[in-house]
């Protein structure tokens, strides 16, 4: 096991036990996962093939046992149950948690109390609340929380909420407006949108769909939110719809998840799996097989925050499998991330994940029994379960593989990250293998650390492809290569389109517009520079090059 400095100082700093060192902590987490697998469980995370999410480094093998990253808790119109959800989320953080929410169900501001002859606050006050609370509580007293929040495009407060960050607020919540069919259905036909309280379904206003549209544009070219969910296609392709509609899902929109679920998720490192300049799919393959035997033990090992999350966690057995590393996998493949061929090798991988995920999930089935709502499901054979694959960001995993973010090109090939309240600088590995091979190829880093990008250097041509990084690759290429996974993903994606700080908010129509056509589940966009304390800084000029 060989790890890079920026991982041993995240290990370090956020993961390890007091006395413990790296390979303790694989041990720890494979030994937790109490299996007949064990010991290939410890394998492909010592040699860095798979890692499960945070909570589970973290958790796994300790008194908090808690395991799960993903959960939604649900919010209804009234106190008590706002106050209990506020009460269960700080118990989440607590364990290591993030949560999402819809607060679509809560009446909006202006509303009539009945009882009090006042007048409700609506949901956006109350977001406030959920955002202050989680300052004062840490994920596993390691990580302040993260939260999404989501309102239904057809909500009274919906303008407000679509401004609710623009004034910086709202720190510990990313936001997302959940779009449905009648929604589109209604801006198709040019008629007015009618904006409904949820307290008893009448008509609050009727606006001009297309101005919702174009705002939630303007406030994401100018704060990075709120990002967009389709809530039409992620029920349509919903594996139990039986159970009944989804309506959030956690902080990074990954996993739609029904209220009190929560989801586990590991990811396969793709770069790993590269031998000899082609994907070695036997190795691929087999790693996908052990990684769902070891997420399905989470579940079955894991210590639920509340009794309610581990009821309807059992229920469908949900599970999250994905890959991180594509990008550094197809610059050893010599495959530019900008190309019809990266598209069709990022589908084919993650068809074979899914495909042996899938398989082996329903071997399990047959041995363990199916998840228990499976008669509630599209599953005709048996099922362990209801949910296998998911494309995770992969945030802090992928410095510990030493590996590029889950589907992402390269952010920067050197910049700053703000690390547990430090900012690392980390040039990627491959490039500088790239230019070390070229006669004063080195001379190149300082300007690479500068810039963060090969595009104005002195290098052939095909080595300025490899090497594009993601705001130098075309924002519907980003679309399409998110589309080109989900054909494949049980649950969702997350990727990020980030834009170059001159994007316009019409360039961010069209993204939507593309996301929605090649059915994606949801869409985010990222203008660099929008955020005043963004984690990632492109180069970092303030330093040196090593000695």
């Amino acid at each position: 096991m060989q790890l890079s400095s920026t991982a041993e100082i995240l290990l370090t700093r956020r993961y390890l036990l007091p006395g413990e060192n790296p390979a303790g902590l694989f041990s720890r987490v494979a030994h937790a996962v109490d299996t007949p697998k064990k010991d290939a469980f410890l394998r492909m995370m010592e040699e860095l093939l798979f890692l499960p999410n945070t909570p589970t480094l973290m958790n796994a093998g300790t008194v908090v046992g808690q395991l799960s990253a993903c959960f939604v808790i649900p919010v209804h119109d009234s106190i008590d149950s706002i106050f209990q959800a506020l009460a269960q989320m700080a118990q989440i953080h607590k364990s290591g948690g993030g949560t999402g929410f819809s607060f679509s169900r809560i009446r909006p501001e202006g509303d009539t109390v009945s009882g009090t002859g006042g007048v409700a606050s609506g949901p956006v006050s109350f977001m406030q609340v959920f955002d202050r609370a989680t300052d004062a509580v840490k994920q596993g007293g390691r990580r302040r929380g993260a939260n999404m929040g989501v309102l239904a495009a057809s909500h009274p407060d919906i303008r407000s909420f679509i401004r609710c960050k623009h004034s910086g607020g709202l720190r510990n919540f990313n936001i997302s407006v959940g779009f449905d069919e009648h929604y589109f259905r209604t801006l198709e036909s040019g008629k007015p949108f009618d904006l409904l309280n949820p307290r008893d379904g009448s008509v609050w206003a009727s606006v001009d769909p297309r101005e919702l549209w174009e705002q939630v544009a303007r406030e994401a070219w100018a704060t990075g939110d709120p990002g967009m969910l389709f809530f039409d296609e992620i029920n349509r392709r919903n594996p139990t719809p039986g159970l009944g509609t989804l309506e959030a899902t956690n902080p990074c929109g990954e996993q739609p998840l029904y209220p009190y679920e929560s989801c586990n998720l590991g990811s396969v490192n793709l770069a790993r799996c590269i031998r000899k300049d082609d994907l070695d799919e036997p190795l691929l393959r087999e790693t996908c097989r052990t990684a769902v035997d070891f997420l399905d033990g989470v579940i079955d090992v894991n210590r639920f925050p509340i009794p309610e999350i581990a009821t309807r966690t059992l229920l469908t057995r949900k599970i999250g499998l994905g890959m991180m590393g594509l990008a550094d996998a197809l610059i050893l493949l010599g495959i530019p991330y900008e190309s019809e061929e990266a598209l069709r090798f990022a589908g084919r991988v993650m068809a074979l994940i899914r495909e042996e995920g899938h398989a082996r999930s329903g071997e399990l089935g047959e041995e363990k029994g199916s998840f228990p709502a499976i008669d509630r499901s599209i599953y005709t054979g048996a099922m362990r379960n209801s949910t296998v694959t998911t494309i995770a960001p992969t945030g802090s995993l992928h410095l510990i593989a030493g590996t590029s973010s889950g589907i992402e090109p390269h952010f920067a090939l050197s910049y700053i990250r703000k690390m547990a309240g430090t900012d690392v600088v980390i040039t990627s590995p491959l490039f500088l293998e790239a230019i070390s091979a070229i006669p004063h190829g080195t001379d190149f880093l300082v300007k690479v650390r500068e810039t963060g990008s090969a595009k104005d250097l002195p290098l052939p041509d095909h080595l300025k492809e490899l090497f594009r990084t993601a705001p130098e690759i075309s924002p519907e290429f980003h679309v399409r290569m998110q589309a080109a996974v989900q054909k494949h993903v049980d649950n969702a994606v997350s990727k990020t389109v980030n834009l170059p700080e001159e994007a316009t908010p019409a360039d961010i129509q069209q993204i939507y517009t593309l996301a929605r056509s090649l059915q994606c589940k949801g869409i985010t966009v990222y203008r660099y520079g929008s955020k005043p304390d963004q984690v990632l800084s492109h180069g970092c000029d303030v330093c040196k090059v090593d000695d």
